[in-house]
C-alpha cells in the first residue's frame, strides 16, 4: 500500500505518538505475577532503560520486550516498506538494549529480558515463570549472605 502522506508528514505524524509501553504484552507479565503471587515488584522505576518490572529488594530489572520492536530471532520479519529504515530502527533498539543491560549490571542489578512470544501459551508463561522464581531466589540469597 502506497503512503499517501508526504515522508516529512509521516515522520511528524509518528514522531508525536508517545508509547506507554506495550500494554497486552505487560499486562499478560503482570497476570502472570499475579496468579502466582509473586510481590515485591514495582512498574518504570526511574532506572536506565526504564525497566517494565523491577524488584528493588533482589535488584532484578525484567524488560518485555516486543518481539517486533527489538528484534526477536524468531518472530521478527522485516516490512516490505521502507526496509532500510526499518533494518536500522531495529538494529539500533537492540544496540540499545545491549547498552541499558550493561548499565544496569555495572549498577549491580540483574537483568531478565522476556521475549513477547514467550507469554503467549501456558507452558512458555511457566518457562517465564520458572525463570523469574530462579532470578529472584539467587537475588535474595545475594541479598541475605
Amino acid at each position: 500500500m502506497t503512503d499517501w502522506l508526504t515522508c516529512e508528514q509521516r515522520s511528524r505524524n509518528m514522531s508525536s505518538i508517545r508509547s506507554i509501553g506495550n500494554a497486552t504484552t505487560e499486562g499478560a507479565f503482570l497476570r502472570l505475577l499475579r496468579e502466582s503471587g509473586i510481590t515485591g515488584w514495582r512498574r518504570h522505576l526511574d532506572l536506565p532503560g526504564k525497566p517494565d518490572f523491577t524488584f528493588r529488594s533482589q535488584r532484578l530489572a525484567v524488560f518485555i520486550d516486543g518481539c517486533f520492536w527489538h528484534g526477536c530471532p524468531r518472530c521478527y520479519r522485516l516490512p516490505e516498506d521502507n526496509r532500510k529504515f526499518w533494518k536500522n530502527k531495529v538494529l539500533t533498539n537492540k544496540r540499545r538494549d545491549i547498552r541499558r543491560t550493561r548499565e544496569l549490571r555495572r549498577c549491580g542489578w540483574a537483568v531478565l529480558r522476556i521475549w513477547e512470544h514467550r507469554l503467549k501459551t501456558p507452558i512458555q508463561r511457566a518457562r517465564v515463570l520458572s525463570r523469574l522464581q530462579e532470578h529472584l531466589r539467587r537475588g535474595r540469597d545475594a541479598t541475605d549472605s
